[in-house]
């Protein structure tokens, strides 16, 4: 692998992984597409652990959040150790899934027929539920709807359990806390928080347990060099992705990314049937 296809994957990775949109499905279509031939495990292991760069990107824009559960954890702040259980309560589903569930998950349906379908069915959910929110005349931006602070575990429950749907590749873990925060009543603008927020468990966890299994794999493949470039590169790129999406959806709606996910899974559609990708 040279110095450009670690770039190009540390872009992939960055700009995808919070968008609702599917890091993986993005992943593997680019390592398809640029014909990357190395050990799948050591791929593997690399795509998931430049991710580091994208929760780093989280952890410096929403330091103030961070720092909160901090202070819970030492006693002086109860909101913050409030968040930091409903995040626990969220991770927690996808967690016992994931030990449960992983290596079925990947033998079966970690292919790109897969991510295609799934990123055209969750363009098509996205669609639809900005449609039946313009019918209840509800605001599909901004700020309307509970904040943060009064998310109970109850539905920070409900939305790790929707987590799960998620590991399906394709989906898009972005795309269902989300959709699942926004479900249990929370505000665009705090659902949009609340999902950056579990990601810092969730693809952290995965991280961690990546870099155990298959690390040294991976650095016998890549190196150290790989690893580093990726995972900067990941940063930068979720770090501007991050503060765009933010931005955008105090103003509009999801549908643009339910129009994207729906062209670029037909698109990959018709790539697989000339055999241009694999």
């Amino acid at each position: 692998m040279n110095l450009l296809e670690i770039i190009i994957l540390g872009i992939v990775e960055g700009l995808t992984e919070y968008l609702p949109v599917s890091s993986t499905g993005h992943l593997l279509l680019t390592e398809s597409l640029l014909n990357m031939s190395q050990s799948k495990e050591a791929l593997d292991a690399l795509a998931v652990c430049i991710q580091g760069g994208a929760i780093l990107a989280v952890l410096s824009l929403y330091y103030p959040r961070v720092k909160t559960m901090v202070e819970g954890v030492r006693g002086t702040n109860p909101a913050g150790f409030k968040l930091l259980v409903n995040l626990i309560l969220a991770f927690l589903p996808a967690a016992v899934v994931g030990l449960c569930c992983a290596s079925l998950i990947k033998e079966y349906l970690f292919n790109t027929y897969t991510v295609a379908y799934s990123w055209i069915v969750g363009g098509g959910v996205i669609l639809a539920y900005c449609a039946w929110r313009a019918r209840q005349g509800k605001s599909n931006e901004g700020s309307k709807g509970d904040s943060i602070e009064t998310l109970t575990p109850g539905k920070a429950l409900t939305v790790g359990v929707l987590q799960c749907v998620a590991m399906v590749p394709g989906t898009s873990r972005s795309l269902m806390t989300m959709l699942g925060g926004m479900f249990v009543g929370l505000s665009v603008e705090a659902a949009v928080e609340f999902s950056f927020l579990l990601g810092l468990i969730t693809l952290g966890a995965a991280t961690v347990h990546d870099a155990y299994k298959d690390g040294a794999l991976m650095l016998e493949a890549f190196g150290w060099e790989a690893l580093a470039v990726g995972t900067v590169v990941s940063w930068l790129s979720a770090w501007l992705a991050v503060k765009w999406m933010v931005s955008y959806l105090q103003k509009h709606s999801f549908a643009v990314f339910g129009w994207y996910r729906i062209a670029i899974g037909i698109v990959t559609l018709a790539l697989l049937s000339r055999g241009l990708v694999h």
